[in-house]
């Protein structure tokens, strides 16, 4: 009876945070780069008190205040514009440390991973299109300036990028190092 009871309850539970997942990406679809360590969307817009706390203590002054044309429940909320000025993926995470709301929260060291381990700002992509070693031409500026280091983008035997989404925070520092125009690397929302 109780095993019984257990699977009904861990499967309605899963299928009501489904549920709610789905509700809010129709409701609230995340349309802005927020800082790290950022609550879900929804939670996000609900938490932030408008405060500026993040924005102020950020070292590069990378978070930027939504406008309030176009920026409808989220007006006011920081966020981050990866191909102006990105996030510089500080040790400490400032940004998150100085929010009181929760909002932001600076993300547990996780059996020694490091806070940085779990976060996900962006999805980067890479155009060999645009970028120049595809063409021949050496360049490695975007591994060089990665805070995160080879880790998360690293350099192949013929010198051209190499993605490695499980570790790549999505801060944006190789999209604004990128020496192309524009910017051989993008990042999406995630």
């Amino acid at each position: 009876m109780f095993d019984r009871r257990a699977f009904f309850q861990d499967t309605i539970g899963r299928l009501l945070h489904k549920a709610v997942q789905r509700a809010e990406q129709r409701v609230a679809p995340k349309r802005w780069f927020r800082p790290p360590g950022a609550a879900p969307e929804v939670a996000f817009v609900a938490a932030c008190t408008r405060c500026g706390d993040c924005i102020d203590v950020c070292p590069v002054h990378a978070i930027l205040k939504t406008p309030a044309s176009g920026g409808g429940f989220a007006a006011g909320t920081p966020y981050i514009d990866p191909t102006v000025r990105a996030c510089i993926a500080c040790a400490d995470m400032p940004c998150a440390a100085a929010c009181e709301t929760g909002a932001l929260t600076v993300p547990e060291n996780v059996n020694g991973r490091g806070i940085w381990a779990d976060v996900r700002m962006g999805v980067l992509e890479l155009d060999p299109q645009r970028c120049i070693t595809f063409q021949g031409a050496a360049c490695g500026v975007c591994a060089r300036a990665c805070p995160i280091g080879e880790a998360a983008l690293a350099l192949d035997e013929r010198g051209q990028p190499v993605l490695k989404p499980e570790a790549c925070v999505g801060c944006g520092v190789c999209v604004t190092a990128c020496v192309t125009s524009p910017s051989s690397l993008k990042l999406r929302l995630v």
